[in-house]
């Protein structure tokens, strides 16, 4: 099993530094998402008091040019604090810190998803939309093979690793419990974890979040799995499909309600969702990976339950439909829906405004409104 050199460095000479006094000073870890649209990256300061509210932190910048966001000449990108968490590393008072990036001349730079899907999250506060995100993921070596994978061949076949125990049966769940304990740490809103279907595959999910929250508490909890991987020495990958052939992909199935399919009667709300999801089934795909749906094909094959990409569907506890009405809603006239559709590398942004532009800002057709 391949893992990183830096995973076997001493863990306890480290700790000893760790220890140490910091004095009044607060260590502020900065934390973006580069051009590629998956990939996260972080650089440290030093804050002279604890920061108690998003105010208390200051713009800083940093080089595009290495993070695939500019050219070499003009390469300056600023970084705005959005989202404040506690830091599970280095502990209290020290700070994690979301942030949003802008170009030179303060326009969102491209993977900068996030400012849009504030002004569209702004324009239905009295709905109170809620979400929970289903993360998927694959637990690698550093080689990108399989964690736990016998080196030649394959493990057995799919069926007793989904929620599995045991040695043979669950692959990494240090990481799993590591990941989650940092989460509740840090704020981050996760409520629970299983194993998966395919051996090393594992989820967490975070929610209930409403608006611009889903996706500020989503990546920061990619984040905090990228850091407890590399504590442990292997490699958590999004990948839809990590493995080609009888093996089931990953997705982030997404959970969407409002106040009005929530109360009594709400499961009229829910099919009129559904009606103009329908219509609008080639957009979401665009949106529901960063590749414009080019990942998910790998994944949406209407097979290991998924819809084909092609095609869309939905229906009480199926599967292998594009959305999925839970039975206790179907039974109770009331709840939410889930959406299979998205991938497991897709951004929380891109899912979330794509699903409060298609039910309850009402558009229609491939092109986004704008608004101003």
């Amino acid at each position: 099993m391949a893992t990183s050199t830096s995973s076997k460095l001493c863990k306890a000479v480290k700790q000893q530094y760790m220890d140490l006094p910091q004095g009044d000073k607060v260590q502020a870890m900065y934390i973006w998402i580069d051009g590629t649209g998956e990939g996260l990256r972080c650089k440290t300061r030093t804050l002279d008091s604890e920061p108690k509210t998003i105010e208390d932190l200051p713009e800083w910048n940093f080089d595009g040019s290495s993070t695939y966001q500019s050219e070499g000449s003009n390469s300056d990108m600023y970084l705005i604090p959005q989202a404040m968490f506690r830091d599970p590393f280095r502990k209290d008072p020290n700070k994690l810190v979301l942030c949003e990036v802008l170009k030179y001349n303060h326009k969102p730079a491209e993977t900068n998803l996030r400012q849009m899907c504030k002004k569209i999250m702004d324009m239905v506060l009295n709905q109170h939309p809620w979400f929970g995100m289903e993360q998927e993921y694959t637990v690698l070596g550093t080689d990108g093979h399989p964690f736990g994978w016998p080196s030649n061949g394959f493990p057995g076949p799919q069926g007793p690793y989904y929620c599995g125990v045991g040695a043979d049966k669950a692959y990494g769940r240090d990481v799993v419990e590591a990941h989650y304990r940092a989460c509740l740490y840090a704020g981050v809103k996760i409520c629970g974890t299983n194993a998966e279907v395919m051996p090393a595959q594992w989820e967490f999910q975070i929610g209930p979040c409403e608006g611009i929250e889903m996706g500020d508490h989503l990546w920061m909890a990619r984040f905090l799995l990228h850091r407890v991987c590399e504590d442990f020495g292997v490699v958590a990958s999004f990948d839809p499909k990590p493995i080609p052939g009888n093996w089931n992909g990953a997705g982030c199935h997404t959970n969407f309600s409002t106040k009005e399919m929530r109360e009594d009667g709400g499961l009229k709300y829910i099919e009129e969702s559904i009606e103009r999801l329908a219509k609008r089934h080639q957009y979401h795909i665009r949106a529901y990976d960063p590749k414009g749906g080019l990942d998910n094909a790998r994944r949406l094959t209407g097979h290991h339950e998924t819809s084909n990409i092609n095609e869309f569907s939905a229906g009480v506890a199926n599967r292998g439909a594009s959305i999925r009405i839970p039975r206790s809603v179907g039974q109770e006239k009331k709840g939410y829906f889930e959406d299979r559709r998205p991938s497991a590398n897709c951004d929380p942004y891109a899912v979330t405004e794509a699903l409060v532009r298609t039910c309850l800002l009402n558009e229609e057709g491939e092109e986004l409104v704008k608004y101003k």
